[in-house]
């Protein structure tokens, strides 16, 4: 159980953050709802825990500990997200052996909702991912790479549509520049475009037409940057409007707690990153009620 306690149960600020911007459409009497958002990234194939004796991370991580925390959590509450913000492949043997198939078919047990897609999420090629999405039971969410004239066309989805609870939970997924990062042969066809744009198209789409109650932007654009050139999730926040959690990954930044990011409307929203390799799971706890929202958001130590 220690390796379960919670890093820090704390809120995003000093006590439960109230989103009053968010509306519940789909009540039109009082009544709470909860929503849990757990999410990972750039786990990086590593399957197992670290060994005890490891200098940075003794004895935590791994797909087993993860499986029964996500359990346990998914127990208390039933209404319970799973999400990952890319880079999943490369950085142990298992990839180099089986390709990405042992990591697809474990997050597929372990049920995960979806994913967005990393750089090192190529380091087999597009084929490379194509072979192996047949092991993966989850959705690849991706708004900002246009697939169009390579092997991948159709099999991503833009964004996504959950629902529980009666809360409808839009997500949408962005990536980074591939240039420059990954082998042109690798990625072959694939155009980036512009992910500030189609964050803005994606909330409004999924806030203004399909009347989510939450939006939720799966993003493996990195937690911040120094030039202001180069895209990052911060940066994303503070111009986007409708989105309520950017779940971030690529700089494999460990955050306590969520960033709290005032938006271009004005509105509080927050920014979460749990570091890499699997050893922490971030949770994220929506409150609804007829009137505001309430979220408590921290890291948990695997």
């Amino acid at each position: 159980m220690e390796r379960r306690k919670f890093i820090k149960n704390t809120a995003a600020s000093s006590s439960l953050l109230t989103l009053g911007g968010l509306s519940l459409n789909s009540c039109n009497v009082t009544t709470k709802k909860h929503i849990t958002i757990l999410h990972t990234n750039d786990v990086h194939s590593h399957v197992d825990a670290f060994p005890n004796d490891h200098a940075d991370f003794p004895g935590i991580g791994g797909l087993a500990l993860r499986a029964g925390l996500v359990d346990s959590i998914r127990k208390e509450n039933p209404h319970t997200f799973l999400f990952d913000a890319g880079d999943i492949f490369q950085g142990t043997p298992y990839f180099n052996f089986y390709g990405g198939e042992l990591e697809f078919k474990l997050m597929s047990m372990l049920n995960y909702d979806a994913t967005t897609i990393g750089n090192h999420d190529f380091d087999n090629g597009i084929d490379g991912l194509l072979a192996q999405m047949p092991n993966a039971k989850f959705n690849f969410i991706s708004a900002n790479y246009d697939f169009t004239n390579t092997v991948l066309d159709g099999l991503t989805e833009p964004y996504k549509i959950y629902e529980k609870d009666g809360i409808k939970v839009g997500v949408y997924g962005l990536g980074i520049q591939l240039a420059g990062l990954v082998t042109k042969q690798l990625y072959k066809e694939t155009v980036f475009l512009d992910p500030y744009e189609l964050a803005t198209d994606m909330e409004t789409k999924l806030k203004e037409e399909e009347k989510c109650d939450l939006v939720i932007c799966l993003s493996h654009l990195g937690y911040e940057y120094n030039s202001v050139q180069k895209p990052d999730d911060l940066k994303l926040a503070k111009r986007t409007k409708y989105t309520d959690l950017i779940i971030g990954g690529h700089t494999h930044t460990f955050l306590d707690k969520p960033s709290v990011v005032t938006n271009a409307a004005e509105r509080e929203i927050l920014v979460n990153q749990v570091g890499c390799f699997g050893v922490n799971l971030g949770r994220i706890d929506f409150y609804f009620d007829n009137k505001n929202t309430k979220v408590n958001g921290y890291t948990i130590k695997v």
